[in-house]
């Protein structure tokens, strides 16, 4: 029995050492890479590695970095004083190290799946010199067929065509065959493949932006993936409603500058150095003035999480109204509580989101959420479609559209990219869209959750959405 009793201490031992490693290698290399984490993603790996340090330890090590960037630019006073004169969303985006807003014109917000697809062959179809296009999926179906052979065509006509996708998306919805990419020119990169050195990116930061560049001129954007599901449907592939829109001028600028970054840190091609796209200042002062708009990318290439801070700051700011639509609804504290307050202070605030979406575990997760929101005064639309569109319209001041769901992995870890609209007609069209939207829904319900059901909420929101 001695033996025994030696070897069980001896074994608890060694056990004790490794968690206390682990916890203090957790320690160690979020202070040393200035991660800022938030409380319950902290929990969660402290729990994880409690409980399992063996598995833990070097999931946290693949995984547990979720910023690339980690030395913000401090602004000069010069640079605040100009801050001071802009409308705060500007000021706010330009304080974050953004790209400066830019003019647009020919904003066209596609009605349904079948707009938007006219629109897309129409931007790819209209490119003369160059074509740079950024997708998370490219379907295994004839619409996913039907856009590869558009991009061949264009390249083998003369046109520079630039194919960047996602590495884990590549392999959802059938795995789309890309040879006839490669064979017609078209210079395909793929971004943080599966199988990767470490230095390449963290293979949970994946890249989720969507957009089509023509010509440095015209820009199609939204949340559409290159498959059936997304625009018509198909066989076993009911349509989903989804938001994408497209435009012309100077802002294209700004979202082929963020594809440069992507396409190089993917390819490892030195970035090209571009002109800044004009902005409102430098506009004809003789003409009327010019709709502004700005590309708001959020993910490990920013130093602050720039969608949340945006979204949580226009939430305190509105005055009248705040409508949201998105696919999965598992927000941080910070903009749940800036959405419960605006409603509390008597702000119009409602969401949309599916009946039952594509992921069950965001399924699951969102209640906690839905329920506290309920209890402040929202309204949540439940549509009984799946809906996969992402879009905040905050007053008649700003409108958010793009590819970041109202989630922690879009917020905290995905590279995302939204479209800031700041011409007031404009975001009435958005907020028109969203409203079409709400008016097919049936109201959420608030029940109280059992025993089974709390736990089951907590888990999946203290583990699955963290990493």
């Amino acid at each position: 029995m001695s033996f025994v009793a030696t070897h069980i201490d001896a074994l608890l031992s060694l056990h004790g050492l490794v968690t206390v490693g682990a916890l203090l290698t957790y320690v160690g290399v979020t202070r040393a890479l200035h991660q800022r984490r938030y409380p319950s993603a902290a929990i969660g790996w402290v729990t994880f590695l409690l409980l399992v340090p063996y598995v833990a330890l070097p999931l946290f090590l693949i995984f547990g970095t979720r910023k690339l960037v980690r030395h913000p630019h401090a602004l000069t006073a010069r640079e605040a004083q100009t801050l001071a004169t802009m409308p705060w969303p500007e000021a706010l985006a330009s304080s974050l190290g953004l790209r400066p807003a830019a003019t647009y014109r020919d904003l066209h917000v596609h009605a349904d799946g079948a707009e938007a697809l006219a629109a897309l062959h129409a931007v790819i179809d209209g490119a003369t010199r160059t074509l740079d296009v950024c997708t998370f999926i490219v379907g295994r179906d004839a619409l996913g067929a039907d856009v590869i052979a558009r991009l061949a065509a264009k390249a083998r006509a003369g046109v520079r065509v630039r194919f960047l996708l996602d590495g884990v998306g590549r392999w959802l919805d059938g795995r789309a065959d890309l040879s006839p990419l490669t064979a017609a020119g078209v210079q395909v990169g793929i971004f943080v493949p599966l199988l990767h050195s470490p230095r390449r990116g963290r293979v949970n930061l994946r890249n989720h932006r969507k957009m089509v560049i023509a010509d440095d001129a015209r820009l199609w954007c939204g949340g559409r993936n290159f498959s059936a599901e997304y625009f018509i449907g198909g066989a076993q592939k009911p349509v989903w409603h989804d938001l994408t829109f497209d435009l012309a001028g100077p802002l294209a600028q700004s979202a082929r500058a963020l594809f440069d970054a992507d396409w190089s840190f993917a390819t490892r091609e030195v970035r090209a150095v571009h002109a800044d796209a004009p902005t409102a200042a430098s506009a004809d002062a003789a003409s009327a003035p010019s709709p502004l708009g700005q590309v708001i990318p959020t993910g490990p290439d920013q130093a602050y999480d720039t969608v949340l801070s945006m979204l949580v700051t226009a939430c305190f700011k509105a005055t009248r109204r705040v409508v949201a639509v998105t696919p999965y609804f598992v927000p941080d504290e910070s903009l749940l509580s800036a959405l419960g307050l605006a409603a509390r202070r008597g702000v119009d605030v409602a969401l949309v989101i599916p009946v039952r979406s594509n992921h069950r575990l965001a399924d699951i997760a969102r209640h906690r959420a839905l329920r506290d929101l309920a209890a402040a005064g929202v309204r949540v639309g439940l549509l009984p479609q799946m809906i996969h569109a992402k879009c905040v319209v905050v007053d008649d001041v700003i409108a958010f559209a793009g590819s970041a769901n109202l989630d922690s992995r879009s917020l905290f870890l995905n590279y995302e990219m939204m479209v800031a609209f700041y011409a007031s007609d404009d975001v009435a069209r958005f907020g028109a869209w969203i409203e079409g939207q709400l008016a097919q829904c049936t109201p959420y319900i608030a029940h109280p959750p059992g025993l089974v059901r709390d736990v089951a909420e907590g888990l999946v929101l203290g583990f699955a959405f963290q990493i």
